[in-house]
């Protein structure tokens, strides 16, 4: 089951994508054109539906011209975390740490 949040979210970015293009003035036939995808699974972006694999919501992104920014928007050095952290060198891998054992003696 997909989690409340994560729906949450499907939903406004569909609502968003259905926005833009209409700011843009194109028909779902035309952004479904350019991202050479079928008009019914760009309604299923714009409705919110989670069967939308992640290329298919880029090739739409890319189709309106926001592709970019929302691939920035993921960048974790434009986060504070990240600017704060950008000077370490980054593990290889992230294990999941043990708790450290109290000896009885």
């Amino acid at each position: 089951m997909t989690p409340i949040p994560v729906r949450r979210a499907i939903r406004e970015l569909g609502n968003d994508t259905q926005t833009w293009r209409k700011l843009l003035g194109l028909t779902m036939e035309q952004v479904a054109d350019r991202a050479d995808i079928s008009r019914s699974t760009l309604a299923k972006l714009e409705s919110g539906n989670g069967g939308v694999s992640l290329e298919t919501a880029l090739r739409v992104f890319r189709a309106l011209g926001i592709m970019d920014t929302v691939v920035n928007s993921a960048d974790p050095y434009r986060s504070d975390v990240g600017r704060l952290r950008s000077e370490e060198i980054l593990p290889q891998r992230v294990r999941q740490s043990t708790p450290k054992r109290v000896s009885d003696a």
